[in-house]
């Protein structure tokens, strides 16, 4: 069923273009706030816009937004090369491969942390949406790391909470390009999506608040090795704000990384694992901490850069 949203022009919007408006008001890529706008579902003061047109301050937006696709479920198949971390009757804790996605979207037709739980015989929690059961946090398909997966309703609602009030201790490491200056330090930008809608996000003024800390391990002469403790948990968080700050992880060609560093390292995706996860247990109370290795193609690529400094 379709959902129609009517409002006046928001004041940060005055003079945006209508898809670059739409996209920043309901979250939307820019592609997909234009196809809406194609069809006719955007009218300002009772007139459909062209995605180019600019909004005025005073205007009424009507805006008919289409029903979300129905997400795909969960398929049950193990994961090769997901390695068990930790397991008891609420909680498992995974140490998450490259190529596999936390839970089905749309359009990804990948391996899942979800699917290949079931796969492999574990259950998990039923709470939430059909497609996410037992998610409680994600990592990018290409991030890999420790992540965990609730198995009982109770660990399901606690950590959901534990999460969104940041009572969860999230470690990460990150090779990036060049020397940060300072070698310790904070980066705290708001994000959200890039105005371009290719599925990137960027620093953008009015986004949402995102702050991650970071600490120079050990400095080489193309590349650092950072620890990175995020405050917040945004979408490519860290990935954005290394970019920002002009050190792109490497590998990370999306957010600007340098191409023939990334083929000399033969990295194909960002160096970022999540090596260290801690929280207090949702049943037991006790704080508990685990660490995940680097998998083979980090341990490879950090091994190389660090032999030639």
């Amino acid at each position: 069923m379709a959902d129609v949203r009517a409002l006046p022009v928001p004041d940060g919007l005055e003079g945006e273009r209508a898809d670059a408006a739409l996209s920043r008001l309901f979250g939307l890529s820019r592609s997909r706030a234009a196809e809406i706008i194609a069809a006719g579902d955007v009218l300002l003061d009772g007139r459909a816009v062209a995605k180019s047109d600019r909004l005025h301050g005073g205007g009424w937006l009507e805006v008919t937004l289409p029903p979300p696709p129905s997400a795909p479920r969960p398929v049950a198949e193990p994961v090769p090369g997901m390695s068990i971390l930790y397991e008891d009757d609420d909680v498992i804790v995974v140490n998450k491969p490259i190529g596999v996605a936390a839970h089905p979207t749309t359009g990804w037709t990948g391996p899942t942390v979800v699917g290949g739980l079931l796969g492999a015989g574990h259950t998990v929690a039923t709470s939430g949406a059909a497609e996410r059961q037992g998610i409680v946090h994600r990592l990018d398909a290409n991030t890999t790391g420790a992540m965990v997966v609730a198995k009982s309703e109770t660990a399901y609602s606690r950590l959901k909470r534990a999460f969104k009030e940041r009572r969860v201790d999230k470690r990460y490491h990150a090779l990036v390009q060049g020397h940060p200056d300072p070698f310790r330090g904070t980066v705290d930008a708001p994000i959200d999506r890039h105005p371009s809608g290719n599925g990137r996000f960027a620093v953008v003024a009015g986004g949402r608040p995102s702050v991650t800390h970071y600490d120079t391990l050990e400095a080489f002469r193309a590349a650092s090795l950072l620890e990175i403790d995020l405050e917040t948990g945004r979408t490519h968080q860290i990935r954005v704000h290394m970019s920002a700050i002009r050190h792109p992880c490497v590998g990370d060609l999306l957010y600007g990384a340098d191409p023939t560093l990334a083929a000399r390292l033969g990295v194909r995706r960002q160096w970022l694992h999540a090596v260290r996860l801690g929280f207090e247990h949702p049943t037991l109370g006790d704080w508990v901490e685990f660490e995940a290795p680097y998998p083979d193609d980090l341990d490879r690529a950090l091994e190389q850069v660090a032999g030639e400094s």
